[in-house]
């Protein structure tokens, strides 16, 4: 088995997935930033128990394990404790988690366009301070300066060269994550999952995860599950699904901002649209970038 890659930042480090102990049956939740990662465990909360009310928050069944907020020791005596089909939740692209073949690993792609958007909007909701204060990382007495409006700061996201093993959150890094998935799509232990799909068809995406987890739902129960999954009934619940148990976020509701499509293609015009295609033809294969951008 290859060595994983070391994936850091301020805030997260994948090295603490390398002395986990798995069990089997276990699920690993790889995205990038908001891509659908809450949602994902929410559908895979709702398999696990197969009930709208969760024994606990969302945050405490589905820990996010390289996130640096906690002690290691901490999260794996959690998970440790934890007695039902274990969730986890990363950011780590899978070639930076061990893959065992009795793990289930489940990533989530989302157009890059609409993720940056959502991730521009998440920017404004984080309390930076607390954030600082909480992993110990030292904050500039500088005042932040002054975010680009939202469309010049879209266009240069879509042009910043950078190393996805740095920056994950760019758009190399968000390629490098999915391209990385897309070559694995195969192994009978890894599924992709399109957002779109999830939006287009709630039911159907949760049926197909379900019988891929080896889960039987009674058929009763289905309706109940998929009302719970979709985006309003989890922004209604914001204060038990938002993955916020240190309070760094400045308002629950607005985590579930809007979750839809397409607004980042609406924000571009012809040519940036041409100039993305272009830069993400370079980083990614073709057959991923018709899927991921839902080409005919």
């Amino acid at each position: 088995m290859a060595t994983p890659v070391r994936y850091r930042s301020p805030e997260e480090d994948s090295g603490r997935w390398l002395a986990f102990p798995f069990r089997r049956g276990d699920i690993v939740i790889s995205t990038r930033s908001k891509s659908g990662t809450t949602w994902m465990q929410m559908i895979c909360a709702l398999l696990i128990f197969q009930t709208a009310d969760l024994p606990a928050p969302l945050v405490q069944l589905s820990p996010w394990l390289d996130w640096l907020t906690a002690p290691q020791r901490q999260v794996y005596d959690h998970l440790a404790a934890q007695e039902h089909r274990r969730f986890i939740k990363t950011h780590t692209p899978l070639d930076g988690v061990p893959i065992e073949p009795h793990v289930s690993y489940i990533v989530v792609a989302r157009h890059p366009l609409d993720m940056a958007v959502s991730l521009y909007h998440q920017g404004e909701n984080i309390d930076r301070e607390r954030l600082s204060q909480i992993t110990g990382e030292p904050q500039s007495g500088d005042a932040p300066p002054a975010r680009p409006p939202l469309r010049s700061w879209l266009v240069r996201w879509t042009e910043r060269d950078s190393d996805p093993q740095e920056v994950l959150d760019s758009l190399p890094g968000v390629l490098w994550h999915l391209t990385d998935a897309w070559r694995r799509r195969e192994e009978p232990n890894v599924l992709l999952v399109h957002y779109d799909d999830l939006l287009a068809d709630l039911d159907g995406q949760m049926r197909r995860i379900a019988a891929w987890l080896g889960v039987e739902v009674p058929a009763e129960r289905w309706a109940t599950l998929v009302e719970a999954a979709t985006f309003a009934a989890m922004r209604e619940r914001s204060q038990a699904l938002v993955p916020d148990a240190v309070g760094v976020l400045k308002d629950h509701q607005a985590f579930f901002r809007r979750g839809r499509s397409g607004a980042g293609r609406a924000l571009l015009s012809a040519e940036e649209l041409s100039r993305y295609h272009r830069r993400a033809a370079e980083m990614a294969p073709p057959d991923l970038l018709a899927w991921l951008h839902r080409e005919r």
